[in-house]
Formats: C-alpha cells, sequence, structure tokens
C-alpha cells in the first residue's frame, strides 16, 4: 500500500512536471556528495588523514584485536571440550575484553571519519556553491534536482563531473596563492 502512495505521488509529480517544464528549460542532475568528496581537496584530506599516526595507531589496535579475536575462537574450538568450566569461563572473559576493544576502535575509526566528513563539507560548501553556480549559469540549466531524487537521467543531464573540475580549479587556486 504504502509503496503504491509513493508510485502514485511520483506519477503526479511526473506528470504535473511534464506540463511545467517547457521546451527551452535545461534540466540537470548533480550528485552534491560525489561531487564533494571526488575533489582534490577531499582526497587529499582523506590521504592526510589516513597517513596520520593517530589514524594508523586506531587502525593498528582494530586490527590486532580482530587477530586476537581470530586466535581466542580458534583456540577455544579446538580446545574447548578439554576445558573446564572454569577455564572456558575465563577464555570468554577474554575473549569479550578483546570484542570490546576492537569495537571501541572501530567506533573510534568511524568518528574520526565523520568528523572528516564534515570538515570536508565544511570546508567546501561556499567554494562548491561558486562552483555550482557557475557552472549551472554556463550551462544554460533551468531547473537542477539532486540525483538522488532522479529515477533516470542521461549522462549529458548530470553535471557532477563539470562540478567537480571547477571545484578542484578554485580550491587548487586558492592553494597556490597560499
Amino acid at each position: 500500500m504504502r509503496n503504491l502512495k509513493g508510485f502514485v505521488l511520483l506519477l503526479v509529480a511526473v506528470l504535473g512536471f511534464s506540463s511545467v517544464a517547457s521546451a527551452e528549460d535545461k534540466i540537470a542532475i548533480i550528485d552534491v556528495q560525489q561531487a564533494m568528496f571526488a575533489s582534490d581537496y577531499a582526497q587529499a584530506s582523506v590521504k592526510q588523514s589516513i597517513e596520520s599516526a593517530d589514524f594508523v595507531a586506531l587502525k593498528a589496535k582494530a586490527e590486532g584485536s580482530a587477530a586476537d579475536l581470530q586466535a581466542m575462537s580458534k583456540e577455544a574450538e579446538a580446545k574447548r571440550l578439554t576445558w573446564s568450566a572454569e577455564e572456558a569461563a575465563g577464555h570468554q572473559k577474554k575473549m569479550s575484553y578483546a570484542k570490546a576493544d576492537y569495537d571501541l576502535a572501530v567506533q573510534k575509526i568511524q568518528g574520526e571519519q565523520k568528523q572528516l566528513q564534515q570538515k570536508v563539507l565544511q570546508d567546501l560548501s561556499p567554494v562548491f556553491q561558486q562552483a555550482l553556480t557557475e557552472v549551472v549559469q554556463e550551462e544554460g540549466v533551468t531547473l537542477l534536482l539532486r540525483a538522488e531524487s532522479v529515477l533516470s537521467a542521461s549522462a549529458e543531464n548530470n553535471l557532477t563531473a563539470k562540478v567537480v573540475d571547477r571545484l578542484n580549479q578554485k580550491t587548487n587556486a586558492v592553494n597556490e596563492e597560499k
């Protein structure tokens, strides 16, 4: 029922949209996230972040905990029938500590990644808006849609790559001035 309602709303929107759009209108789409994170600035920020000592240490901690868990699991599988209840409980306790260490390291990694994403979005937003406005004007676009909200579009209607190029030009020019 919910899918049918969504389909009807989409159909009404498309039919209404097609009657509103005239022959001289140029419609384009953009994937904002892809444009920002495909930029040279975002890629350099990601590279710098994953090469930082803190991130490398977090990744090593997660990988070490995962290896410990795997080794403990193999040991338990091989020896569990010979262990006493106390030995099995002790081993289970060690495994739960290793799992907690792993989970904490993964949580920290995800936090670092989210913080980096927010920083990139914040740093690039003003320049992105300029680049997008320039490309839209140059292309004569009268209606711009987010790619996520479009079911189908031809490649020539997608401005993402052009905006990435313009964004790179603008951010590289700023970096060269510094």
